[in-house]
């Protein structure tokens, strides 16, 4: 049974549909991106998976389970955590506010609270006094990764991981990422970095225009695959 699958998921807003029947599967331990260029419906369906709007038809399922409709917490509980798209740090709250404001230990799942999350990302433990409206963009990125990971979740979705930071930034978060996924973590990922996203992912799913058009695999494609990536999203 795979932890998350969408099944012929249509959604919108008002009377304009953005997504036509999507179909999308994330197993234990996968690492699986969602690709597309701007306005094909990629935060959409983020948003149709998390409750932020009610799918018109199709299921969201986790561990078999059907949460399409359901509100944000649910999908929360159930062990869904979200970096959305802008990182929506609390600029009034400290970093150790920020991550504590998350902090969830459901049964069975306590592998990150503060100290584990302070390991994994040192420099927020040098900030964690400093306000959210004090910190960088790519600090305000690590305290939006470390406090979906404080939910202790079973599934990471990240949207738009590394857009607007610094270079140096972006491969720090990378190589963060790289460690989960080496840790076993399940992780959706959103991103236009199409050479980091195809070195670190096993699947690939490519939207346009509301749709799957291909889904690419990198034991399928090997080294080919970043450039089999660029052919499908027009690079």
């Amino acid at each position: 049974m795979n932890l998350l699958s969408l099944t012929n998921i249509t959604a919108g807003y008002g009377s304009a549909q953005v997504l036509f029947g999507i179909d999308l599967e994330i197993g234990e331990g996968e690492v699986v991106t969602l690709l597309g260029r701007n306005g094909m419906g990629k935060t959409t369906t983020v948003r149709a998976i998390m409750g932020l709007i009610k799918p018109w038809s199709g299921e969201v399922q986790v561990d078999g389970k059907n949460y399409a409709g359901q509100p944000p917490y649910a999908i929360g509980r159930a062990g869904v955590g979200l970096v959305p798209e802008g990182r929506q740090v609390f600029p009034t709250l400290t970093v150790e506010e920020n991550l504590l404001a998350a902090a969830k230990m459901p049964e069975g799942r306590n592998r990150w609270d503060l100290t584990s999350v302070y390991d994994f990302f040192p420099r927020l433990k040098e900030r964690r006094t400093h306000l959210g409206a004090q910190l960088s963009g790519g600090e305000q990125q690590m305290v939006a990764i470390a406090r979906a990971l404080m939910t202790n979740p079973r599934l990471l979705i990240l949207d738009e991981a590394t857009e607007g930071l610094a270079p140096l930034i972006r491969e720090e978060i990378w190589t963060r990422l790289a460690t989960l996924k080496a840790e076993g973590e399940a992780i959706l990922l959103i991103d236009k970095n199409v050479g980091a996203l195809a070195g670190l992912a096993d699947r690939h799913y490519v939207i346009e225009k509301g749709e799957i058009i291909t889904t690419v695999t990198a034991a399928e494609e090997g080294q080919a695959i970043t450039a089999t990536l660029e052919r499908h999203l027009h690079l």
